[in-house]
Protein backbone atom coordinates (compact mmCIF):
# COMPACT_ATOMS: atom_id res chain seq x y z
CA UNK A 1 0.00 0.00 0.00
CA UNK A 2 1.38 3.40 -0.92
CA UNK A 3 1.06 6.52 1.13
CA UNK A 4 -1.71 8.80 -0.17
CA UNK A 5 -0.72 12.36 0.72
CA UNK A 6 -4.01 13.83 -0.54
CA UNK A 7 -6.05 11.47 1.64
CA UNK A 8 -3.79 12.16 4.59
CA UNK A 9 -4.22 15.93 4.22
CA UNK A 10 -8.01 15.55 3.81
CA UNK A 11 -8.11 13.64 7.11
CA UNK A 12 -6.26 16.27 9.14
CA UNK A 13 -8.16 18.24 11.74
CA UNK A 14 -9.49 21.66 10.78
CA UNK A 15 -9.92 24.73 12.94
CA UNK A 16 -11.64 27.98 12.16
CA UNK A 17 -9.82 31.20 12.87
CA UNK A 18 -10.79 34.73 13.76
CA UNK A 19 -8.79 37.87 14.43
CA UNK A 20 -9.55 40.92 16.52
CA UNK A 21 -7.75 44.13 17.32
CA UNK A 22 -7.36 45.70 20.74
CA UNK A 23 -7.61 49.49 20.56
CA UNK A 24 -7.29 51.61 23.70
CA UNK A 25 -8.13 55.21 24.51
CA UNK A 26 -5.98 57.60 26.56
CA UNK A 27 -7.83 56.52 29.74
CA UNK A 28 -6.98 52.85 29.11
CA UNK A 29 -10.45 51.83 27.96
CA UNK A 30 -10.88 49.10 25.34
CA UNK A 31 -12.75 49.78 22.10
CA UNK A 32 -15.81 47.54 21.78
CA UNK A 33 -18.34 47.45 18.96
CA UNK A 34 -22.01 46.44 19.16
CA UNK A 35 -23.15 44.16 16.31
CA UNK A 36 -26.62 44.56 14.84
CA UNK A 37 -27.00 40.80 14.28
CA UNK A 38 -26.61 39.65 17.91
CA UNK A 39 -26.81 40.92 21.46
CA UNK A 40 -23.69 41.95 23.31
CA UNK A 41 -20.40 43.52 22.29
CA UNK A 42 -17.24 42.43 20.48
CA UNK A 43 -13.76 43.76 19.76
CA UNK A 44 -13.33 44.90 16.15
CA UNK A 45 -12.54 41.84 14.08
CA UNK A 46 -14.02 38.71 12.59
CA UNK A 47 -13.45 35.49 10.71
CA UNK A 48 -10.29 34.72 8.79
CA UNK A 49 -11.31 33.97 5.22
CA UNK A 50 -9.94 31.11 3.10
CA UNK A 51 -6.23 31.55 2.36
CA UNK A 52 -6.08 34.79 4.39
CA UNK A 53 -3.60 35.27 7.22
CA UNK A 54 -4.89 36.27 10.66
CA UNK A 55 -3.02 39.59 10.39
CA UNK A 56 -4.56 40.33 6.97
CA UNK A 57 -7.99 39.43 8.37
CA UNK A 58 -7.51 41.79 11.32
CA UNK A 59 -6.53 44.63 8.98
CA UNK A 60 -9.46 43.92 6.64
CA UNK A 61 -11.96 43.72 9.49
CA UNK A 62 -10.76 46.99 11.02
CA UNK A 63 -11.16 48.71 7.65
CA UNK A 64 -14.64 47.19 7.15
CA UNK A 65 -15.92 47.74 10.69
CA UNK A 66 -14.37 51.09 11.61
CA UNK A 67 -14.13 52.66 8.17
CA UNK A 68 -10.50 53.60 8.79
CA UNK A 69 -7.29 51.84 7.83
CA UNK A 70 -5.81 52.02 11.34
CA UNK A 71 -2.43 50.29 11.73
CA UNK A 72 -2.57 46.82 13.23
CA UNK A 73 0.48 45.92 15.27
CA UNK A 74 2.00 43.03 17.13
CA UNK A 75 0.31 39.81 18.18
CA UNK A 76 -0.92 39.95 21.78
CA UNK A 77 -2.86 36.70 22.25
CA UNK A 78 -3.70 33.41 20.56
CA UNK A 79 -6.64 31.66 22.20
CA UNK A 80 -7.63 28.11 21.28
CA UNK A 81 -11.34 27.43 21.73
CA UNK A 82 -12.71 23.94 21.68
CA UNK A 83 -15.45 22.85 19.30
CA UNK A 84 -19.04 23.71 20.16
CA UNK A 85 -21.23 22.13 17.48
CA UNK A 86 -21.99 23.13 14.90
CA UNK A 87 -18.72 25.11 15.19
CA UNK A 88 -15.30 23.52 14.86
CA UNK A 89 -12.49 24.29 17.27
CA UNK A 90 -10.89 27.66 16.64
CA UNK A 91 -7.84 29.82 17.01
CA UNK A 92 -8.64 33.40 18.01
CA UNK A 93 -5.91 35.98 17.42
CA UNK A 94 -5.79 39.39 19.11
CA UNK A 95 -3.46 42.05 17.72
CA UNK A 96 -2.54 45.44 19.12
CA UNK A 97 -4.13 48.50 17.58
CA UNK A 98 -2.42 50.89 19.97
CA UNK A 99 -4.02 53.95 21.51
CA UNK A 100 -6.48 56.05 19.54
CA UNK A 101 -6.55 59.78 20.23
CA UNK A 102 -9.71 61.90 19.92
CA UNK A 103 -8.96 62.81 16.29
CA UNK A 104 -8.63 59.12 15.32
CA UNK A 105 -11.84 58.21 17.18
CA UNK A 106 -13.69 61.00 15.35
CA UNK A 107 -12.78 59.32 12.02
CA UNK A 108 -14.57 56.06 12.90
CA UNK A 109 -17.56 55.35 10.66
CA UNK A 110 -19.48 52.16 11.47
CA UNK A 111 -21.27 50.15 8.78
CA UNK A 112 -24.94 50.60 9.77
CA UNK A 113 -25.89 47.13 8.52
CA UNK A 114 -23.32 45.45 10.79
CA UNK A 115 -22.55 47.63 13.83
CA UNK A 116 -24.85 49.95 15.77
CA UNK A 117 -22.38 51.64 18.12
CA UNK A 118 -18.96 51.63 19.71
CA UNK A 119 -17.64 52.54 23.14
CA UNK A 120 -14.40 52.55 25.10
CA UNK A 121 -14.97 50.34 28.13
CA UNK A 122 -12.73 50.22 31.23
CA UNK A 123 -11.05 46.87 31.86
CA UNK A 124 -13.03 46.54 35.10
CA UNK A 125 -16.30 46.64 33.12
CA UNK A 126 -15.42 44.06 30.43
CA UNK A 127 -17.42 41.34 32.19
CA UNK A 128 -20.54 43.53 31.88
CA UNK A 129 -20.15 43.76 28.09
CA UNK A 130 -18.46 40.59 26.82
CA UNK A 131 -19.02 36.86 27.02
CA UNK A 132 -16.81 35.41 29.79
CA UNK A 133 -14.26 33.76 27.50
CA UNK A 134 -13.91 36.89 25.36
CA UNK A 135 -13.59 39.08 28.46
CA UNK A 136 -10.75 36.85 29.69
CA UNK A 137 -9.07 37.00 26.27
CA UNK A 138 -9.32 40.79 26.02
CA UNK A 139 -8.12 41.27 29.59
CA UNK A 140 -5.12 38.99 28.94
CA UNK A 141 -4.32 40.97 25.79
CA UNK A 142 -4.60 44.28 27.64
CA UNK A 143 -2.59 43.28 30.68
CA UNK A 144 -0.11 40.70 29.41
CA UNK A 145 3.08 40.61 27.47
CA UNK A 146 3.12 39.89 23.75
CA UNK A 147 2.40 36.44 22.41
CA UNK A 148 0.28 34.93 25.21
CA UNK A 149 -1.23 31.52 24.50
CA UNK A 150 -4.63 30.80 26.02
CA UNK A 151 -7.17 28.01 25.95
CA UNK A 152 -10.75 29.29 26.21
CA UNK A 153 -9.42 32.50 27.66
CA UNK A 154 -7.30 30.85 30.36
CA UNK A 155 -3.51 30.76 30.45
CA UNK A 156 -2.42 27.17 30.33
CA UNK A 157 -0.71 25.52 33.22
CA UNK A 158 -1.23 22.09 34.76
CA UNK A 159 -2.87 23.52 37.88
CA UNK A 160 -5.13 25.91 35.96
CA UNK A 161 -6.17 23.30 33.40
CA UNK A 162 -7.33 20.93 36.15
CA UNK A 163 -9.45 23.72 37.70
CA UNK A 164 -11.18 24.69 34.46
CA UNK A 165 -14.47 22.87 34.03
CA UNK A 166 -15.90 21.79 30.69
CA UNK A 167 -18.73 24.33 31.11
CA UNK A 168 -16.25 27.17 31.66
CA UNK A 169 -14.31 26.24 28.55
CA UNK A 170 -17.29 25.94 26.21
CA UNK A 171 -19.55 28.80 27.28
CA UNK A 172 -20.33 31.78 25.14
CA UNK A 173 -19.04 30.92 21.67
CA UNK A 174 -20.17 33.21 18.89
CA UNK A 175 -19.67 32.04 15.33
CA UNK A 176 -16.72 33.61 13.56
CA UNK A 177 -16.13 36.33 16.14
CA UNK A 178 -13.38 36.76 18.63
Amino acid sequence: MTFDLTAHIAGLGRVRAAAGVLFRDSAGGVLLVRPTYESGWEVPGGSVEADESPLAAARREVREELGVDFPVGRLLVVDWVEPSPPWDAGLMFVFSGGTLDAAAVARIVLPADELSSFAFVPLAALDDHLRPRLARRVRAAALGADGIYLESGYQTSPSRQSQTSEADRSSGMTPGKT
